[in-house]
């Protein structure tokens, strides 16, 4: 269960817990486990907050909701977070302008200009669809109606699912949200806001399964692409919850960013804890 070439603080001291054991069938403390994912939540946190807030303070004209779409887009590693993008990306959402796609399309990354095209022309089909609050709300209630609107185009059978709105794309852009408005995220305890299930999640979720920490594997795959399993969102949100019962100074997004600093393999994760 122990995590090959470790990358960051959070992935060797979780080694050094299953050295030590202590857990159910020899694998790590839970407690001590849980204590690790929140020290690693923190500055990864304090990270997305300032992103997110510095992105919305330069593009208050915007949709807040397409500025949290863009910079959605480079949390998960489609595009490069850069005013430049956010400007073009948020044009397109808007109004599916093609000079600021290809403008946009500049930033990809290692996955190439496609994800970011089909991301885009797909969140701006979503924007069509779906009508979101005129600004980010203020409490979990709004954002829970606001995204069940989101994924009914997205989650049903008969509607064409636009391409690359996949697990990442469905719930990122709430997370975003929510990480602009800190006390409020704080209060995240019963899964009022599904978060995004797959890549590191899915992996650090894994890993703890096999330490015996949660009841089952999580669902889905390793991979944040245009294809996914619907439930995954939901049946790995609730592992999240799992792992939230016993501790209580956290909240679900806690989590979510401490199983990413465990799960991903991002050279430069060693700087976010």
């Amino acid at each position: 269960m122990k995590i090959a070439k470790p990358l960051n603080i959070v992935q060797t001291t979780f080694n050094e817990l299953c050295g030590k054991g202590g857990g159910i069938g020899g694998g790590p403390a839970r407690s001590k486990v849980q204590q690790l994912l929140h020290e690693g939540s923190k500055k990864l946190n304090k990270f997305a907050f300032d992103e997110i807030t510095d992105q919305l303070a330069k593009f208050p004209d915007r949709d807040p909701w397409h500025v949290c779409f863009a910079v959605g887009l480079g949390w998960g590693h489609l595009a490069q977070i850069h005013d430049d993008f956010t400007d073009n990306a948020t044009k397109v959402l808007s109004s599916l302008d093609i000079t600021s796609l290809g403008k946009a399309k500049a930033f990809h990354l290692e996955r190439g200009p496609t994800p970011i095209e089909q991301s885009l022309t797909g969140g701006y089909a979503m924007f069509q669809k779906v009508r979101l609050p005129e600004g980010l709300p203020n409490d979990l209630a709004s954002y829970r109606r606001a995204q069940e609107r989101w994924l009914q185009p997205i989650l049903s059978k008969s509607n064409e699912r636009p391409r690359y709105i996949g697990s990442w794309n469905a719930t990122a852009m709430f997370m975003v949200a929510l990480f602009s408005k800190p006390a409020l995220a704080s209060t995240l305890k019963n899964r009022e806001v599904m978060l995004p299930p797959g890549g590191p999640i899915y992996m650090a979720l894994s890993l703890l399964h096999q330490a015996k920490l949660i009841s089952q594997k999580p669902a889905g795959s390793a991979l944040d692409d245009e294809a996914f399993e619907p439930g995954a969102i939901y049946e790995n949100n609730a592992l999240m919850d799992e792992l939230l019962k016993g501790k209580s100074d956290w909240s679900i997004l806690d989590v979510h960013s401490g199983l990413y600093m465990l799960g991903t393999r991002h050279n430069l994760s060693d700087q976010w804890a």
